[in-house]
C-alpha cells in the first residue's frame, strides 16, 4: 500500500503484520500546519448505520444473443431486490437483534448512538497518546462452524486475536469494528456470529461501534460467510512496548494456549478430515473432547496478565504467537543482533499438536511454524523480575513457564535446545 495515501500522520513499524500506528500530535508546531484527521472512528457502513444493510449483489454477465433491455414477456409488477436474492426484511431482523448486543459494549466515551453514519468515540485522560490499530480474520475456522452449526464463538475469538495484536504494543482497547459478509443471510446465524463479537468487547473492555453486514448473493457458498474485525487502542506514546529495552539473558516466559487459536486450521481439517478420515464428533484418544470441541475451543485473550505484567513495569516486549509459531513471531519484538533460545520440554504441548503430528508425520520444523504447540504469549523480563513476574501471575491464577531466554546471534534468530 502506497505510503502517501495515508498521510504524514501514519507510520508502518517494520514487521508488524497489518498493524498502522497513528501518532496524535501533542504540541503545536512552528512549522506549516498539517491537517489531523478528528479523533473519532469512523466506518462507512458502520454499526450505527447498518439498518441500510450493504446488500450488494454480484452481477452476472448475459447470456450469448440475449438481448440487454427488458425482456418481452417479463411480469407487470416487475423484479425487486428480493428477486436478485436480497431479503431486506431479514436484514432489519438481523439488525434488530444487533443493535441491542452493540449497545450492550458502550462505554462514555462513546459519543453516537445506533442510527448515525459514523461511530465517534471521546478520547480523554492521555497526555501523549498513540493510536494503535489492527485488523484480522479467523481463517479457516470458521469451516469448522460451518460444519457443526455453532456459531457463537468464532466472534469472540476474533476480538480477542486482534486484542493481542494491539496489546503486545502496550495498547489499552478502545473500540472494535466488524464486516460479515454473506451470500444468503439468515438473521439467526447472525445474531451468533455477532453475539461472539459483543461477548469478546465487553470481556476486553472496548466498545463495538461500528460494522458491515454485506449481503452479496452468488458471492459465497450456501451456509458460509466471512468476518473480519478491526481494532483501535491507545497507550502513552512513552509507554509503547517497542522491545528496545531487550537485552542478551532476558528470560522468556510463556503462557499456554487454548488449542490451535485461529491458525493452523487448514492443515488441521485436512489430517483429521481428509486424511484420518474422523468425523467432527469423533473423541480420539488422548483428547479429552470430540474433535469439533477441541478446535472451536477458543482463542485466549493475554489482555489482563500483560497489562498487570506492563503496569507493574515489569515487562520489556510481548509476542502474540500466531500463524508462523513461536518460530517466525518472536523476533518481531526483538532489536537487531539479538535471537531467543526456546528450551524443548520447559512447557507441555496440547495433545491435540502431537495427535496431528502423528497423523499427517509432520516434520518438525513445519509443525513449528504452523502452530503454536500449547504457547499463546510470549513474555520479555529481565532475569531479575522473573520471580516478581511470577508472584504476579500466580495471583492471578494464570499458568506460565520459563521457555527460554534471549542471546546475541548473527544467523538463526530461534533457536531450540
Amino acid at each position: 500500500m502506497r505510503r502517501d495515501l495515508f498521510g504524514k500522520g501514519y507510520r508502518f513499524v517494520k514487521g508488524l503484520e497489518r498493524l498502522l500506528v497513528y501518532i496524535l500530535p501533542s504540541a503545536p508546531s512552528t512549522k506549516r500546519p498539517v491537517t489531523v484527521r478528528p479523533s473519532v472512528a469512523y466506518h462507512k457502513d458502520s454499526m450505527a448505520q447498518r439498518k441500510s444493510i450493504s446488500k450488494k449483489t454480484t452481477p452476472r454477465p448475459a447470456a450469448s444473443g440475449t438481448k440487454t433491455r427488458a425482456t418481452k414477456g417479463a411480469k407487470a409488477e416487475g423484479i425487486g431486490y428480493r428477486e436478485a436474492g436480497v431479503n431486506i426484511d431479514e436484514a432489519d431482523r438481523a439488525v434488530s437483534s444487533i443493535r441491542a448486543m452493540a449497545q450492550s459494549t458502550f462505554t462514555r466515551s462513546v459519543l453516537t448512538d445506533i442510527g448515525s453514519f459514523g461511530g465517534g468515540y471521546r478520547l480523554s485522560g492521555y497526555r501523549d497518546p498513540v493510536l494503535v490499530s489492527s485488523a484480522d480474520g479467523v481463517g479457516t475456522k470458521l469451516k469448522l462452524a460451518f460444519l457443526t452449526g455453532r456459531h457463537s464463538t468464532v466472534g469472540q475469538d476474533l476480538v480477542n486475536h486482534c486484542v493481542n495484536d494491539i496489546a503486545v504494543q502496550g495498547a489499552v482497547p478502545l473500540f472494535f469494528l466488524d464486516y460479515f459478509a454473506v451470500g444468503k443471510l439468515d438473521a439467526g446465524v447472525a445474531a451468533q456470529v455477532i453475539s461472539g463479537v459483543a461477548r469478546g468487547c465487553r470481556e476486553n473492555g472496548c466498545a463495538l461501534i461500528g460494522g458491515e453486514t454485506a449481503e452479496m448473493p452468488g458471492f459465497y457458498a450456501p451456509g458460509e460467510y466471512d468476518i473480519a474485525g478491526f481494532i483501535v487502542g491507545a497507550v502513552e506514546r512513552k509507554r509503547m512496548l517497542t522491545g528496545a529495552g531487550i537485552r542478551p539473558g532476558d528470560v522468556l516466559i510463556g503462557l499456554p494456549s487454548s488449542g490451535l487459536h485461529t491458525n493452523g486450521y487448514s492443515l488441521a481439517r485436512k489430517l483429521l478430515f481428509e486424511v484420518a478420515g474422523h468425523a467432527p464428533d469423533a473423541q480420539l484418544e488422548g483428547l479429552e473432547s470430540t474433535i469439533a470441541d477441541e478446535l472451536l475451543k477458543l482463542h485466549r485473550s493475554y489482555l489482563k496478565p500483560l497489562r498487570k505484567l506492563h503496569d507493574a513495569g515489569i515487562l520489556k516486549g510481548a509476542a502474540h504467537i500466531t500463524g508462523g509459531g513461536i518460530t517466525d513471531n518472536t523476533p518481531r519484538i526483538l532489536p537487531k543482533g539479538l535471537g531467543v533460545r526456546i528450551d524443548l520440554g520447559s512447557w507441555p504441548v496440547l495433545p491435540i499438536f502431537e495427535v496431528l503430528r502423528q497423523i499427517g508425520k509432520i516434520p518438525e520444523h513445519d509443525w513449528r511454524r504452523t502452530f503454536n504447540l500449547g504457547i499463546g504469549m510470549i513474555f520479555v523480563v529481565s532475569p531479575k523480575k522473573l520471580a516478581e513476574a511470577g508472584k504476579l501471575l500466580d495471583r492471578m491464577k494464570e499458568p506460565w513457564y520459563p521457555i527460554g531466554g534471549v542471546v546475541r546471534t548473527r544467523g538463526e534468530r530461534v533457536k531450540y535446545e
